[in-house]
């Protein structure tokens, strides 16, 4: 992880980048929310100038839009936008699974992966925490097939589906059946059986779309669908 800006000291491009989008996928800056440069360059003891460039690259991330007349929002989450990153996600790893399952895991990368599950039985109430730990367990899987830095093509796609992600966590999806899933594709693996890790992340990747139409509903400001 790139260090922070140290405190008081004004924050750069970077810095404000990367915190403003993480606030958005987490979801403590709520889609229709508006973000102002001048409170910005408080909160970040910096000028307009590195608050804008930052915008801008949210901007091109889809996270953010400026709208003539009433300012600077943080954009819905576009279904579209979701399904194209879960087509991508799955896709890749898919790849990896099945590799991971021909070729076998180090051991050291087993005691990681139970070392992980640990983690998320003990994070079942703290969403955040909880989806650390998930994208840990999945780029565990890519390290361990020498392709970890693959996740960084997987982070840049997937911003609209964890914004889906934490919707759905945890009153639409249970946390205990991700942890299910999780445990049916470290068995697969360990059982060196291809197949059965192929299915087990195919069926993994679909669930925050199981419950995309309930989410919608329950969500219609927050949602959009731009298919």
């Amino acid at each position: 992880m790139r260090a922070r800006t140290p405190p008081g000291a004004p924050s750069s491009v970077d810095d404000i980048h990367d915190i403003i989008r993480d606030e958005i996928i987490t979801l403590r800056l709520m889609p229709g929310a508006k973000v102002s440069e001048n409170e910005l360059g408080r909160r970040f003891n910096t000028s307009r100038t590195p608050v804008r460039e930052a915008l801008l690259r949210l901007v091109d991330e889809g996270l953010v839009k400026v709208w003539p007349q009433r300012g600077t929002l943080i954009t819905p989450i576009s279904l579209r936008a979701v399904r194209r990153a879960r087509f991508v996600r799955e896709a890749i790893e898919v790849a990896v699974f099945r590799k991971a399952a021909i070729d076998g895991l180090p051991e050291a990368v087993l005691s990681r992966l139970d070392a992980i599950m640990a983690e998320q039985e003990a994070a079942r109430e703290d969403a955040i925490r909880f989806t650390e730990a998930d994208d840990a367990f999945h780029h565990a899987f890519a390290d361990g097939i020498s392709v970890g830095d693959i996740w960084a093509v997987l982070e840049r796609e997937k911003v609209q589906f964890d914004r889906l992600r934490f919707l759905s966590l945890p009153n639409v999806t249970p946390v205990s059946v991700l942890i299910e899933q999780h445990e049916k594709m470290i068995a697969a693996v360990r059982a060196r059986d291809p197949e059965a890790a192929e299915q087990a992340v195919r069926h993994h990747l679909s669930e925050v779309l199981k419950v995309t139409e309930q989410l919608s509903a329950r969500y219609p400001d927050f949602i959009i669908n731009d298919m």
